[in-house]
């Protein structure tokens, strides 16, 4: 079984950049598919990006396509996201999440592990 700590949220303006960064301890790293959520107060957690734990392969969310950058070093068990160009839209708590030999789906229930999220909050 897997942990995940996400860090690196906070406020910042509409423009700025922030990078996102997930801690995994226990279990092997480098199986799983990793994912970045979001929720935002009121709407239900929408995908943001994945990564996927063989090649390395990327997707993203049509709102973040261009701006956001998911990687991951798999020796030091951590996933990143960097944000650029946020927008007051981009505010929401940010969750990452590991799917075993996952695809990348963007749906949030193929996905066994959960951290405990990041506040992001983008001011216009």
């Amino acid at each position: 079984q897997v942990q995940l700590v996400e860090s690196g949220g906070g406020l910042v303006q509409a423009g700025g950049s922030l990078r996102l960064s997930c801690a995994a301890s226990g279990g092997t790293f480098s199986i799983y598919t990793m994912g970045w959520f979001r929720q935002a107060p009121g709407k239900e957690r929408e995908f943001v990006s994945a990564i996927s734990w063989s090649v390395g392969s990327t997707s993203y969310s049509d709102p973040v396509k261009g701006r956001f950058t998911i990687s991951r070093d798999n020796a030091k068990k951590t996933v990143y996201l960097q944000m650029k160009s946020l927008k007051p839209e981009d505010t929401a708590v940010y969750y990452c999440a590991a799917d075993p030999f996952g695809v990348g789906t963007p749906r949030p229930t193929e996905y066994d592990y959960w951290g405990r999220g990041t506040q992001v909050t983008v001011s216009s």
